[in-house]
């Protein structure tokens, strides 16, 4: 692997409406290019439907693009994001699984909406609803948006702070896939596993560990180290576990809406140079290299 693949601008997990982001796949890929991003990948959640149009809209920019997922998991009691990069997004394993774990989502949004009618605020599901771009995602975020529409509160973050966390009015718990299930649906897809923002999960040092090795023991390839959920610590310690555990490093920024999301496309800093690059064998990451020595456009990660 040259310096010029290990230091390409790689952001590989970000969300287009067709789970709970607000922009089409093929404005994401327009954004990814003008703010300098030299591969990309669209990782909705527990879908798959957005990345054809996202295929097509790379290839007519030609912007290096691989197919992605963030699959759903509970794992101790906790929602766990596990993104696959790289996936055959046709795959019968991988889409059977999916569509799996989408099931239970409605009734769960339907419960929210009574939730929240409950402690005072009425109509949230319909309101959800407006903000959603494929039926058969609605998320805890379409609540948010809905509710800073209506000025319950001034933000999605303030939204999920006060309403949609465990303990508070809105919130539903939901089993979601199991761990070594996503991993294996991901790997029989041809894709590679990565653990998604780590840091932000509330664990302890033993159960955080716990999930590591868990993960690298289901066949886990990488650990998300850069993300707009960890602060420049919380990296540090991600690309020690990484080191310690044989796994490799990923970075992404977790986009989802302009003036919404806390790091744009493209603005997350490098890898540091001892990670080992989830992209490091990837012809999509030679073809970006290339095109960035072409200077077309030139670009990078930040310092």
């Amino acid at each position: 692997m040259t310096d010029d693949t290990r230091n390409i601008n790689a952001d590989l997990h970000c969300h287009s409406r067709y789970s709970d982001g607000r922009l089409e796949p093929a404005e994401l890929v327009r954004r990814a290019r003008d703010n300098g991003v030299d591969l990309l990948a669209i990782t909705d959640h527990d879908e798959l439907g957005g990345l054809d149009e996202a295929i097509a809209a790379a290839a007519e920019l030609d912007l290096p693009f691989v197919p992605g997922v963030e699959v759903s998991v509970t794992w101790g009691g906790e929602t766990i994001h596990i993104v696959g990069l790289l996936v055959d997004h046709r795959h019968p394993e991988l889409v059977a699984g999916l569509e799996q774990t989408r099931a239970g989502r409605d009734l769960r949004a339907r419960e929210m909406g009574r939730s929240l009618a409950a402690a005072g605020i009425p109509d949230t599901y319909d309101g959800a609803l407006r903000h959603v771009g494929n039926p058969a995602l609605v998320s805890r975020t379409h609540f948010a948006r809905h509710l800073v529409e209506r000025g319950v509160c001034r933000q999605v973050s303030d939204v999920f702070r006060r309403y949609l966390v465990e303990g508070k009015p809105g919130y539903v718990a939901h089993s979601w896939a199991r761990l070594a299930d996503a991993v294996g649906w991901i790997r029989a897809a041809g894709g590679v596993a990565v653990l998604a923002h780590p840091g932000r999960y509330p664990l302890g040092a033993v159960a955080r560990r716990a999930l590591f090795e868990e993960f690298r023991s289901a066949g886990g390839g990488a650990l998300e180290v850069l993300s707009a959920s960890h602060d420049a610590g919380q990296s540090r310690e991600l690309g020690r576990a990484a080191i310690d555990l044989g796994l490799m490093a990923s970075r992404g920024s977790d986009f989802h809406a302009p003036g919404e999301s806390r790091i744009d496309l493209g603005d997350l800093p490098n890898l540091p140079a001892e990670l080992t690059p989830v992209w490091q064998d990837w012809p999509e990451a030679r073809a970006a290299a290339e095109r960035r020595a072409l200077s077309l456009p030139a670009s990078g990660g930040k310092p």
